[in-house]
């Protein structure tokens, strides 16, 4: 059982990354774009955190952590608000109860399995078992467990708000507890607020222009899991950019992630918009998706960080 006081944030020359594997996650940019992000920040947003693997390293006094899917940040709720060690203790009870996998302690010959092809066709019956439990009582370490389990560590939901992904290779190995351990130290050691908020109703007027707004939206040429049955739309597109809009007239700093292109297509409507706010900047970045866990493998994507600063 880990002891929060046994461990540190020795991170020095390294980044925390997060637990949950969210599609379009930005660890492995964080090396590039970091650097590009103010170095006097007071207030940083960002403002739709999916995974946080950006809000979680960023540097600032104050730290807000928004996204609009509530089941997903009730969970950083729970991780910020209880013992790394409750935690923990949870979290096995609720593998022990559930009667699945352990690989840390007992490897995968125990359950007549291997690491190439996982751990699901021991798990499978039993995650099914737990989803069942998740979408009816909505606990928070259920669903966090879940996704430890779930295809890729993702996070879905159906029309009815479900979870629906099917079982994964995975359990709680090292490498997750030690992601989770880092991650829990993180969040509840910086000075950080969890928001719930569509970035439309994001309470603007509590920035000044020493913050800085890191938006990471779903991508308008690309679907990713969590976007299935919402998909992000031209109109949330332009609403987005009209509150970009606002924040550079009241001069608080931003930097947006996007595509310029991807899988042959053109994002159109974000390249007019830069036509027309020649006093923003365009970093592109270097990055290809072959090794990523996507269905849809964007192999082809132009990714850059604009700013306004």
């Amino acid at each position: 059982m880990p002891n929060i006081s046994e461990l540190t944030l020795k991170m020095q020359g390294n980044f925390i990354s997060s637990p949950l594997n969210y599609t379009g996650g930005k660890y492995r940019l964080l090396p590039q774009i970091m650097p590009l992000f103010p170095q006097d920040i007071s207030t940083a947003v960002d403002l739709f955190c999916g995974g946080a693997n950006v809000g979680i390293n960023i540097k600032a006094n104050n730290i807000i952590l928004n996204d609009s899917l509530t089941q997903l940040t009730q969970i950083y709720q729970t991780l910020q608000k209880q013992s790394l060690q409750k935690i923990f203790e949870e979290i096995w009870d609720i593998i022990v109860t559930f009667e699945l996998s352990n690989s840390a302690k007992m490897g995968y010959e125990f359950y007549q399995c291997n690491s190439q092809n996982g751990l699901s066709s021991f798990n499978k019956d039993k995650f099914l078992q737990l989803r069942n439990r998740y979408n009816i009582h909505k606990n928070a370490l259920d669903l966090f467990v879940l996704i430890i389990f779930a295809f890729n560590n993702q996070i879905r939901f159906n029309a009815r708000g479900h979870f629906n992904l099917p079982c994964g290779k995975r359990d709680f190995n090292t490498n997750m507890q030690e992601k989770l351990k880092h991650f829990i130290i993180a969040l509840q050691k910086k000075n950080i607020e969890i928001f719930n908020n569509d970035f439309r109703e994001f309470d603007v007027p509590i920035l000044d222009s020493q913050s800085f707004v890191y938006i990471d939206p779903p991508y308008f040429l690309a679907t990713a899991t969590y976007n299935e049955n919402q998909a992000w739309s031209l109109q949330d597109e332009l609403d987005l950019l009209e509150f970009l809009r606002i924040l550079d007239s009241k001069k608080i700093r931003f930097g947006l992630s996007n595509v310029i292109c991807h899988k042959g297509k053109e994002h159109i409507v974000l390249k007019k918009w830069l036509e027309k706010n020649t006093n923003f900047k365009t970093f592109f970045l270097e990055f290809n998706y072959k090794n990523c866990n996507y269905q849809t493998k964007r192999t082809e994507s132009t990714e850059v960080l604009i700013t306004n600063y």
